[in-house]
């Protein structure tokens, strides 16, 4: 998700504050299915809407809440004018931002309520014009925007099919996540789309895209289609650029489980972000278009979020990094396999000192639950830190237990949610090995090894002192490898184990040491001291 974030991010926070929320009110329900009626026009920014929720009554209620932005001062946002079930009126409130339906259920109930409303959203549906002076209507709902336009309970742990009934004027087009139903020309102005998913996906990535495209239908990779959707002004660029997706694909299938939706669809968009991951229609920026191919790590990206972050995703947004860090993660895989291991490194070095420029702006933990801005949560610890979380587990327990263990969490946690702690306990039960410590040092702790060295060398051994001076109270424990390279320019990899503030070690060598190299084949996050 939102590849390019941090060079928008300053953007990001002018325009709004997320706060955290734990659904406590809200687990009196589980959503099943929405069916969003929406209805756009090119005279106003006024969207009809009527959306009919089914759901389960956890336990027994009187009342139950979603999340739907009120009217305000200028007159944006949702006004509500009924709720009924069954055609029966149903009295509710819709006061700061929640809509309370009072309605008397039993554990176990299954119900469907109708809720018509109106409103000019304030974000979440993105009306604008695009680069060449277009209208455009995008959906844009992460993390929990989708509550400005669309009466759901917006958090991830809350799952649910949704069916898009879509009525626009007969010049746009209409994507929507899963598979096109219908298109029927209502009159000579207007067309009717339906659009529906056959899986639960989060609100997050639950979104319409209503503008002027050119389709291309690139074709099926195993009973996947895959098509761009690019403004037609720059449609032979556009689907130069995208074409990748087909070949990308293939990767995540091959190396994490079958792809969960029925289709895939790479969209140039009005996202915020450089790329918005929405269940299998993707939205890029709009720029993402050059005719020159710059964005395939950017399409890596988003594609892996399709298996981690929308399929298995986050119970909640302390631990995000199973959507980020893994896409960031599993970028760098997919070039390591297309590109090698050189191109790899160079990734994993760009991660690493990113990971150590922002710990000197914000020394928090990738476990974050003191930052109280969702946006804030896109940073360098959810995206990079996160990726070399994965990138040293890969190296503790190797290569083949590290597939078997990823691919065991995804079949597990496939069209669920999972927290830190589960992935912990499925690469445990597939690798034999306690992960407790690596996982609460990494994740839990603040910070990394800042580390300074000296060693001396006869000929035949080698001490190598190692002082963590990091200023938090943190120890890592850690290995760490060192290249020996011996005055015959002949060298060896040894590797150390490191667990105190200091350590001292007598490492046996072949001859005379001039130079050690410290991690030389980046295994270890870490900082340099002199």
């Amino acid at each position: 998700m939102k590849k390019i974030i941090f060079l928008l991010v300053a953007f990001c926070f002018s325009l709004t504050s997320f706060s955290q929320r734990v659904y406590t009110n809200y687990g009196a329900i589980d959503v099943q299915k929405y069916e969003f009626h929406i209805s756009v026009n090119d005279d106003n920014n006024d969207m009809q809407g009527e959306a009919k929720v089914n759901l389960i009554a956890t336990s027994n209620l009187e009342s139950f809440k979603l999340d739907l932005e009120n009217t305000d001062e200028t007159n944006k946002g949702m006004m509500v004018t009924s709720v009924s079930e069954n055609g029966n009126p149903v009295k509710f409130e819709h006061q700061n931002n929640v809509l309370t339906i009072f309605s008397n259920a039993n554990s176990g109930e299954q119900k469907t309520f109708t809720i018509t409303y109106h409103g000019v959203p304030k974000d979440g549906l993105v009306i604008s014009k695009n680069k060449y002076g277009d209208r455009t209507f995008f959906g844009d709902n992460w993390p929990n925007r989708a509550h400005q336009w669309l009466p759901t309970v917006d958090h991830p742990s809350d799952k649910a099919l949704v069916e898009w009934y879509v009525t626009a004027p007969s010049h746009y087009q209409v994507v929507g996540n899963g598979t096109q139903i219908e298109e029927t020309d209502l009159d000579n102005e207007t067309t009717y789309y339906v659009w529906k998913t056959e899986v639960p996906i989060p609100t997050k990535v639950m979104v319409i895209g209503i503008a002027r495209f050119a389709v291309q239908h690139i074709g099926e990779t195993i009973n996947i289609p895959i098509s761009s959707w690019v403004y037609p002004q720059n449609k032979e660029a556009g689907f130069y650029d995208y074409a990748m997706g087909k070949d990308i694909i293939n990767f995540f299938i091959e190396h994490v489980g079958p792809y969960p939706y029925s289709k895939l669809a790479n969209v140039q968009s009005k996202t915020r972000f450089g790329g918005m991951e929405n269940a299998s229609n993707i939205f890029y920026f709009e720029n993402s278009v050059s005719g020159e191919r710059k964005i395939e790590n950017l399409i890596a990206h988003e594609i892996a979020h399709q298996w981690f972050g929308n399929s298995a995703s986050e119970s909640d947004w302390t631990h995000v990094w199973l959507s980020e860090g893994f896409a960031t993660y599993f970028t760098n895989l997919y070039v390591e396999k297309m590109k090698g291991r050189e191109a790899f490194l160079e990734l994993v070095h760009d991660q690493r000192n990113a990971v150590i420029k922002f710990s000197k702006e914000q020394l928090t933990p990738v476990l974050d639950t003191e930052t109280k801005s969702l946006m804030r949560l896109l940073n360098a610890n959810s995206y990079r830190k996160g990726a070399w979380v994965l990138h040293m587990l890969r190296k503790k327990v190797g290569d083949v237990p590290f597939w078997n263990s990823i691919r065991a969490y995804y079949k597990k946690y496939a069209l669920k949610n999972a927290s830190s702690n589960d992935l912990k306990n499925v690469f445990e039960e597939v690798t034999k090995q306690e992960l407790d410590a690596f996982f609460e040092q990494w994740l839990e702790k603040p910070g990394h090894p800042i580390l300074k060295t000296s060693w001396k060398s006869n000929d035949k051994t080698l001490t190598f002192n190692i002082e963590q001076t990091q200023k938090t109270d943190v120890v890592f424990a850690f290995p760490i490898e060192l290249k020996l390279v011996y005055e015959d320019d002949s060298s060896e990899v040894v590797t150390l184990s490191v667990k105190d503030k200091k350590t001292s070690a007598k490492l046996d060598a072949k001859g005379k040491v001039k130079e050690v190299v410290i991690d030389p084949n980046s295994w270890l996050l870490f900082e340099s001291r002199d």
